[in-house]
């Protein structure tokens, strides 16, 4: 089978494309021929050497796809086994979820556990599909399982451009919150209004410290009910910051790649929770992502939820793909198309 392949530590460069034996499904997994893989931080990550959990190279990148399901595994029936499946059988379309220390989905082929396979509903493009298990399911748990967002409250989504941070502005808004969209310049604050985002702060506009004085002037000094943050560092401490009495901070991330210097005060006086996600973390104890995954595609699929998919690469090219991506120029989704025409 096709694939591309991490060599070694390092840039876009180390992204080989190779040919490999295609994989069987094993006791408890499904085959599935993959049509689009999402990229994500966490690729890049991976392929840097700075992911703790991705194991050392050769290493076969990739956390999300979809495609068509060619084998099930022994033990695997038509079923999907507990949890259910919503009609999992040779010939169904389906999205897949994998996990940082097992061969990804830069592959025309991939072995999945059945537990993180769920059938996509009629209508859902394959590259809309892909960009779901990781960035959206991210968001979606913290929001509406950590955070447990209410109808009427403040919810601060950081860099709202991003994949995680364009889904988390939706299902905020689908859920009756008001979203304060913070973006890096004034074309992704435009653009975190579009996807429904009800006041922008722009941090070209807001530099150091600004976001925090800019959310405590539309909060009328209540500060929000939740903030989620996708960027770590330096921003964690403003994120308890910006958050009111009560208030909810979910921490997702270390995209920076520094520490966060933490003063206790700015949360306890405030009885503020922080959560912590991830979401490798999450399935490795007992998660099972299928029933959130079939809800978030659902309404996808009806409308409610717009996936922005911004780039389509072919696999070849999934350097130019990590990029772009570490460039942060992309707005939404970029996508391997595996097994369909790409475009872009």
């Amino acid at each position: 089978m096709r694939a591309v392949r991490i060599e070694e530590f390092g840039g876009p460069e180390v992204l080989v494309p190779v040919e490999l034996p295609d994989p069987v499904a094993g006791p408890g997994e499904v085959l599935v021929r993959v049509e689009a893989a999402g990229v994500n931080r966490a690729d890049a990550l991976t392929r840097s050497g700075s992911y703790h959990r991705a194991g050392r190279p050769p290493l076969l990148p990739g956390l999300e796809a979809a495609g068509t399901v060619v084998a099930l595994g022994p033990g695997v029936s038509g079923s999907g086994g507990s949890g259910g499946s919503g009609g999992l059988r040779v010939g169904s379309p389906v999205m897949a979820l994998g996990a940082a220390n097992a061969p990804g989905f830069y592959a025309e082929l991939a072995a999945v556990p059945v537990g993180r396979v769920a059938v996509l509903p009629d209508g859902l493009p394959a590259t809309e599909a892909a960009a779901l298990p990781v960035a959206w399911l991210t968001a979606w748990y913290c929001l509406r399982q950590l955070a447990r967002v209410a109808k009427g409250e403040t919810v601060v989504v950081h860099a709202a451009a991003s994949g995680v941070g364009s889904a988390a502005v939706q299902i905020a808004a689908d859920a009756g919150a008001h979203v304060i969209a913070v973006a890096g310049s004034p074309d992704k604050a435009r653009w975190a209004a579009e996807l429904g985002a009800h006041t922008v702060v722009d941090l070209s506009a807001h530099p150091g410290d600004g976001a925090v004085e800019e959310v405590a002037r539309l909060t009328e000094g209540r500060g929000a009910d939740v903030v989620l943050d996708t960027v770590g560092g330096r921003v964690f401490g403003q994120s308890l910051r910006m958050a009111g009495h009560a208030g909810r901070v979910v921490a997702l991330a270390n995209v920076a790649l520094e520490p966060s210097t933490v003063d206790t005060r700015d949360f306890y006086p405030k009885n503020v929770s922080v959560h912590g996600f991830q979401l490798t973390n999450l399935l490795e104890h007992g998660y099972d992502p299928r029933e959130d995954l079939r809800e978030i595609a659902a309404r996808v699929a009806a409308g409610i939820y717009r996936v922005p998919v911004e780039t389509v690469f072919p696999l070849e090219r999934a350097a130019e793909a990590h990029e772009r991506l570490e460039q942060r120029a992309n707005r939404g989704k970029i996508v391997l198309a595996v097994a369909a025409t790409a475009t872009g």
